[in-house]
């Protein structure tokens, strides 16, 4: 058989045996909407430390870290890690503080809107999407790319693959399937991960030998003072920081860990195995800088430049796929719980049936486009950087209101406004040049300590004035948990409202 032939059938045994393990699982369990969204307060620490860690490393490890460690070196590589596991470390310490303020919570933009009112939630709701959206078309796109490289697949005939097996266990057994088969995917892409830099390694005669060539010729590369790598790891650390609070798979499993001292666990545990995981992604790519592989495609091109077995290449295909589809299940079902909360309140006669089938229709509904930008092929790292840019303007509000009482909707929205367009005068095109004439236009390091700095100085400022003249108004917590109710409630609440 062809590599092709055997790549293809790798690309439909592996996505059809996640699938079927997801659909036997789900089928074992009762699923109601609360269960099927959110999972409350149902996992211990092991299940919640690997749906959380699995869900965070998609297959854009084997994408933006080889490009960045290719790039930007050591110092790009240990800051992409720092930053991508900043977030969960964070979550541990206001994860329990979300628990508490929202015992019957279930999203971001649940919240937000409680908080902060419409106009609030409207834009918040609005760079949810956006930036879920990016992530599940960058992931399409990245599976797409590597099987197109390992087996001359089309990249259209991968997207539906792949997210076609990912719909058949997510949208039947929602949140359960999910952290059940991010458990299973965890254990495939822990040791599939170290074979490759292993195999890597070797293939170049060992770690002394595979380093020489860039010692020689791109030193700068194995240097921590690499200014270039520096800022860019900068870069990447409030970028990735401000996206992942917006990412409602984080919220979604707050909610699903069993007690507030899990949270802590699970989500400070998934910080420090992100760190080991993201810097063996980011050396493949150091490695790659070696034959002047520098795009996003450098991990595979190695592999292809050291013409290795073609069992390690169909290793490398379930890792990836393994990798995808742990993230874009996680991606499918919140999305899907994002608009659960609109459902109740447009149409609250919809009982609790007739809200889980629209939760999966709209499952379905956010990923059939994410095919269509997938088939394009585009750059991963940009499209990543592209919806984070969007975070960094609203992150200092949405996280300052779950500790500030005199914050204000109106006063969150306009900072978040302004603080992104801020923000986008300094951010470079798809080809990393300014679009402006703005000192500093086009530098990405600036184009996200901007936004950051001009929304929280906005929110700072206007807060400190409001006080001064006696015109501050305080918000009362408690609402947050007397009008945010379970899903079930709800219904029920509406029932008898009809009888």
């Amino acid at each position: 058989m062809t590599v092709e032939a055997i790549g293809l059938m790798v690309l439909l045994v592996t996505a059809g045996g996640f699938a079927l393990l997801g659909l036997i699982h789900a089928s074992q369990q009762t699923i109601n909407l609360e269960e099927y969204l959110i999972s409350r307060n149902r996992f211990g620490s092991w299940l919640a430390f690997a749906t959380i860690l699995a869900s965070a490393m998609g297959v854009w490890i084997l994408f933006s870290l080889p490009e960045v460690g290719a790039t930007s070196g050591i110092a790009g590589i240990i800051g992409y890690g720092i930053g991508q596991a900043a977030p969960a470390a964070i979550i541990s310490l206001i994860g329990p503080r979300i628990r508490k303020l929202m015992p019957h919570g279930h999203s971001l933009n649940e919240y937000v809107l409680y908080r902060f009112g419409n106009a609030m939630y409207g834009l918040t709701l609005a760079i949810i999407l956006f930036y879920m959206f990016i992530f599940l078309s960058a992931e399409l796109t990245g599976i797409a790319k590597a099987v197109q490289i390992i087996a001359d697949v089309p990249l259209i005939w991968t997207a539906l693959v792949v997210i076609t097996a990912t719909f058949l266990y997510t949208t039947y057994g929602g949140m359960g399937a999910t952290v059940f088969t991010d458990a299973v995917q965890l254990v495939v892409i822990v040791p599939l991960l170290v074979v490759c830099a292993a195999v890597a390694i070797v293939s170049l005669n060992g770690l002394g030998a595979a380093l020489q060539p860039i010692q020689i010729n791109t030193p700068e590369l194995l240097s921590l003072g690499n200014l270039p790598g520096i800022k860019f790891g900068a870069t990447l650390i409030i970028a990735i920081i401000a996206a992942e609070m917006f990412n409602q798979t984080n919220w979604q499993r707050i909610y699903a860990c069993r007690t507030n001292a899990t949270v802590t666990r699970a989500f400070f545990g998934a910080a420090l195995g992100t760190l080991p995981m993201l810097w063996i992604a980011g050396g493949l790519g150091l490695l790659a800088s070696q034959f002047g592989f520098t795009d996003d495609r450098a991990f595979f091109s190695l592999i292809e430049r050291l013409e290795l077995p073609v069992w390690f290449l169909m290793g490398v295909l379930v890792l990836a796929l393994a990798l995808v589809m742990s993230t874009m299940s996680s991606l499918l079902n919140a999305v899907a719980s994002l608009f659960t909360v609109d459902l109740m309140r447009l149409m609250p006669h919809l009982q609790t049936s007739g809200l889980l089938r629209a939760s999966r229709l709209i499952t379905v509904a956010i990923g059939l486009p994410a095919i269509v930008i997938a088939a394009q092929g585009f750059n991963v790292l940009y499209l990543f950087l592209l919806a984070d840019l969007v975070c960094a303007g609203a992150v200092f509000p949405v996280i300052y209101g779950l500790y500030a009482r005199q914050i204000t909707g109106m006063i969150a929205f306009w900072s978040a406004v302004i603080g992104i367009a801020a923000g986008a005068l300094f951010f470079p095109k798809p080809d990393f040049t300014a679009w402006t004439s703005l000192p500093f236009a086009g530098d990405l390091l600036v184009s996200f300590i901007v936004p950051v700095i001009v929304s929280a100085g906005i929110v700072l400022a206007w807060t400190t004035i409001a006080a001064r003249q006696g015109h501050s108004r305080l918000f009362d917590f408690s609402i947050l948990q007397t009008q945010i109710q379970l899903y079930s409630d709800r219904v029920e609440a509406v029932r008898e409202m009809m009888e």
